[in-house]
Order: structure tokens, then sequence, then C-alpha cells
């Protein structure tokens, strides 16, 4: 089973980014006090697949803008900036 499919299983109410090729940023779920978990992605691997088509520079704008900066609900996916885990 795909971590997509997986997740979708176990979180009623999951929400994605589109289209799936970003489903290889999946890192896990998120939990968070009194709310429901959400798709934890990871921040950098979501830039990498959006530069795949546009310039690097233009990809960052494009995440801060379009994703980080929308809103969808109480399930809006969190991002993990995960270079500072190294």
């Amino acid at each position: 089973m795909d971590t997509r499919a997986h997740i979708a299983d176990s979180l009623e109410n999951a929400l994605f980014l589109e289209p799936a090729a970003f489903d290889e940023a999946i890192i896990g779920v998120a939990h968070r006090s009194g709310m429901d978990p959400v798709v934890a992605y990871d921040r950098t691997r979501v830039i990498d697949i959006l530069a795949r088509d546009m310039t690097r520079e233009e990809a960052e704008e494009f995440f801060e803008f379009n994703i980080i900066g929308g809103w969808w609900g109480d399930v809006t996916p969190v991002f993990i900036d995960t270079r500072y885990a190294e």
C-alpha cells in the first residue's frame, strides 16, 4: 500500500497536496493537541518537486505564496523543515 493510501485509511479527513507527485514528499502525520492529525510534508522536497517545472527561485516563491500561504481548514497539511535535523 502506498503512503497516501495508508494515511487516507487512517485519517478520515486527510488533505493531500495535488498532484500526486507531491506524495514523495510525505514524511508522516503530525499530531496536534486538541486538533485532528494532518499530513506532514518535507518542505525541501516539496520545493524540489516544484523546481522540476520552474526555477528554484520560482519554486520557493510559489511554495511560500500558494502552499504555505494557503489555508484549507483544520486539516491543512504541515510542512517540516528537516534541514535543521541534519
